[in-house]
C-alpha cells in the first residue's frame, strides 16, 4: 500500500510540475519593442490558430473600396485586434495567450503607397505590452499588394498557446 501511495504522490507531483511549466518569452533586442524576439512552448501546450481577420467597415455609408469604410491603419488595427480577442474568448483565451501574429498591411495611398507601420504600432500598443496586458507576442509584419476586402489596410493571423 505505501508503494501505491508513493506512486500516486509522484504522479500528482509530475502533473503539478507540468502545469507549472510556462511559456518562455524572450524580449526583443530593440528597446521599447512591443514584440518578443522568441517564444518557446513547453511540451503539451495547447495551440489555437486564428485565421486571418479583417476589419469591419467603420463607416457603413462609405463606398466599400474607400479607406474610410474601415478607417486608417490605427483604427483598423484596433478593430482587428478586438476581433482576435473575441475569437479567442470562447476558448478561454485572451490576448495575453497570443504567442505569434502575422500582420499583412496594404500600402496607404496617403503615404505614397507605403505601409503605415506607425499606425500599426499605435494600435498594437493598446493591446500588447501595456499595463493592462503586459505580455507580448512574436510578430511578422509584411506589406502586401492587396487584401480580399476592398479598403482594408490590415489582416492579422494569430496563434495562441496555453500550457496545460
Amino acid at each position: 500500500m505505501p508503494f501505491k501511495h508513493a506512486l500516486l504522490g509522484l504522479g500528482v507531483l509530475f502533473a503539478a510540475a507540468s502545469q507549472a511549466a510556462d511559456i518562455e518569452r524572450v524580449p526583443s533586442t530593440y528597446p521599447n519593442s512591443p514584440i518578443l524576439q522568441s517564444a518557446t512552448l513547453p511540451p503539451g501546450t495547447a495551440l489555437t490558430f486564428v485565421s486571418g481577420i479583417l476589419p469591419d467597415p467603420a463607416d457603413p455609408k462609405a463606398a466599400k473600396d474607400e479607406l474610410r469604410a474601415s478607417g486608417d491603419t490605427e483604427a483598423q488595427t484596433v478593430a482587428v485586434l478586438r476581433k482576435v480577442e473575441a475569437a479567442l474568448a470562447p476558448r478561454g483565451l485572451d490576448l495575453g495567450d497570443v504567442v505569434q501574429l502575422r500582420v499583412y498591411l496594404v500600402g496607404d495611398p496617403q503615404l505614397q503607397g507605403r505601409m503605415d507601420f506607425d499606425g500599426l504600432q499605435r494600435g498594437f500598443r493598446q493591446f500588447f505590452g501595456s499595463e493592462r496586458q503586459p505580455l507580448k507576442p512574436t510578430r511578422t509584419t509584411v506589406q502586401v499588394a492587396g487584401l480580399v476586402l476592398p479598403g482594408a489596410l490590415i489582416e492579422v493571423e494569430a496563434v495562441a498557446a496555453k500550457a496545460r
